[in-house]
């Protein structure tokens, strides 16, 4: 869905995106999720556009790409978003969590997320999207009446599995803070040098995925 560049969404070669929750490419687990300035939300209709572009519409998208659902998510953005509490990839999730999911996006990062944003008319500051992600299901079934049975013995609840630990991202020690809004690509024009020259003398702190800056970090720049 994106990598390192001018604020797109799609391909590697158009976009850096910032995970301002987690350092950890591909995390499945929900977690909260960092204050932006004013309200970033946008209309089901707008994300309808947005996914037009990015997938033809498809909600369900997974072409081997290794972007998936509609809204054309990577893993580890999926996963910073908290996208994971719903499914482990965004085209096993539904529409209404996809759409939840990149509101949470859209606040950690604006629409530069996503290379369709001009297409879909998506913005920052918009409306929230009228969207039930914990809903879904068939609607019960009224039941029959029957005789009465006799009450089966019920099994012990089996424990859950534990679910992973959350890993916090590395700080840094760098003399570059790392603010909300930025990519690689935004810091390495501002100072004359490449998001890769960056990235590489970084990469013990952003970790595997260029794609996963933290306002706060501190980046060695130049």
């Amino acid at each position: 869905m994106l990598f390192s560049g001018k604020g797109r969404h799609r391909r590697p070669s158009k976009a850096t995106r910032i995970a301002t929750l987690t350092g950890v490419a591909g995390a499945a687990v929900a977690i909260p999720l960092v204050s932006a300035t004013g309200a970033q939300a946008a209309s089901v209709d707008t994300w309808e556009k947005v996914a037009q572009c990015e997938s033809s519409g498809n909600w369900q998208a997974n072409t081997g790409n290794g972007y998936y659902g509609g809204l054309q998510f990577n893993n580890s953005s999926w996963a910073a978003a908290g996208g994971t509490k719903y499914a482990s990839r965004a085209d096993l999730a539904t529409k209404d969590q996809q759409i939840a999911t990149a509101e949470q996006l859209l606040k950690m990062q604006g629409p530069g997320a996503w290379a369709c944003a001009g297409a879909g008319g998506l913005t920052s500051g918009g409306p929230a999207a009228d969207v039930n992600p914990d809903g879904g299901g068939n609607k019960a079934q009224p039941q029959q009446k029957s005789a009465p049975k006799q009450a089966a013995p019920q099994k012990p609840a089996q424990p859950k599995p534990a679910q992973p630990q959350q890993q916090a991202p590395k700080k840094g020690h760098g003399n570059y803070t790392v603010k909300p809004g930025d990519t690689l690509g935004k810091i390495a024009e501002a100072h004359d040098t490449t998001w890769r020259q960056i990235y590489a003398d970084n990469k013990s702190t952003i970790g595997g995925d260029a794609d996963l800056i933290v306002p706060g970090q501190k980046l060695q720049v130049g």
